[in-house]
């Protein structure tokens, strides 16, 4: 029986997540890189050294000699060598770029925020199952090790509800890419970069029944900053906090603290591992596995694709919900606190 031909991939942006993307995508059996497109010449040549982001290491050059360099979307929806996009470009370039795509009987990989808003969301998924296509949003907290323990740890439900957890993602505002600062072309700061602890608290706990959130934003000066609160009917409170900070040296963290009925798990990214805590018991460090979570997160879609099924452990639906959510706790941010009803 001869093996099933691998997906093959264009990255579509070689920015920080697009370059990313190139190189996770070494490590995922079953796919390849069959084109990539900029505008951009020099990183067409492979030349990405100038690429940087808030995490990992300086640019490096990349091997494109073997893949199709595309300067015009068109052409490469029209690639029939190309059977999925991988879409690295600014988030107001999602919701069109996605539903060309998915309408060129394109799978798509979209990195997150999905949209900027709740009707192009809707328009994506619905544009998805119009047209029998894959979609999936790169929610790669979900394929993270310090999280996938986490999810281990509050699923089966042995240590009873949440009752109180804070999440926490803060960073310098970004200088590596100018449309980031702009919040027509990505959202703000609060909306990209504490989508993935909204997104994160959704999976793992389900939509709020009302939320709050106070914070400050001078975009001028690359602050934007959130401390939202989402409750649940159960009782349990869930903070999400942080965001962007003075650009220059201040570094990139993430942490989480979950109080569950029976026991506390906690991570931090500056040195605590993901840690169970049970009342007369020692602490007990969590496995989430070794995996790279970029790579993790493009197999499921890979995956996904050659089964022909909605990928199950981030659907878009999900997606579509982060989105509307984060656009919620930024109206409650606006509102100083007041409680307002989660409508998503």
């Amino acid at each position: 029986m001869a093996s099933q031909r691998p997906v093959r991939i264009a990255i579509l942006g070689l920015g920080f997540m697009g370059s990313t993307h190139g190189k996770a995508l070494r490590d995922v059996a079953g796919a390849e890189l069959a084109a990539v497109y900029s505008q951009d010449e020099k990183k067409l040549s492979g030349d990405l050294t100038a690429v940087r982001g808030n995490l990992g290491g300086p640019g490096e050059h990349m091997d494109f000699s073997r893949v199709t360099r595309h300067r015009d979307l068109r052409s490469l929806m029209a690639d029939p060598h190309v059977d999925a996009v991988d879409i690295c470009l600014p988030t107001d370039l999602h919701e069109q770029v996605t539903i060309e795509a998915l309408r060129a009987g394109k799978d798509v990989l979209v990195e997150k925020p999905m949209g900027l808003d709740g009707f192009a969301v809707d328009h994506m998924v619905g544009a998805a199952s119009r047209y029998g296509r894959i979609l999936m949003t790169a929610h790669v907290l979900r394929f993270s090790p310090a999280y996938i323990a986490l999810r281990e740890a509050v699923w089966p439900g042995k240590w009873g509800p949440v009752r109180f957890a804070m999440f926490r993602r803060r960073c310098a505002a970004p200088t590596w890419g100018g449309w980031l600062m702009d919040p027509k072309q990505s959202g703000g700061g609060v909306f990209d970069l504490l989508i993935h602890d909204a997104d994160m608290c959704l999976h793992l706990f389900g939509k709020p029944e009302s939320i709050s959130a106070t914070g400050y934003s001078d975009p001028a000066n690359g602050i934007d900053c959130i401390d939202a609160h989402l409750f649940y009917a159960h009782g349990g409170v869930v903070s999400i906090t942080g965001g962007w900070h003075h650009a220059g040296e201040y570094p990139f963290s993430m942490e989480y603290t979950v109080s569950l009925d029976g026991a506390t798990v906690e991570y931090n990214s500056n040195g605590t591992p993901p840690t169970l805590y049970v009342p007369g018991q020692p602490a007990q460090a969590l496995d989430g596995g070794t995996r790279d979570m970029y790579a993790a997160e493009i197999e499921h879609f890979v995956e996904s694709c050659g089964r022909g099924r909605a990928p199950q452990l981030c659907p878009p639906r999900e997606s579509a919900d982060a989105v509307k959510l984060m656009l919620l706790l930024l109206e409650a941010r606006s509102r100083n606190g007041r409680k307002i009803l989660c409508s998503i």
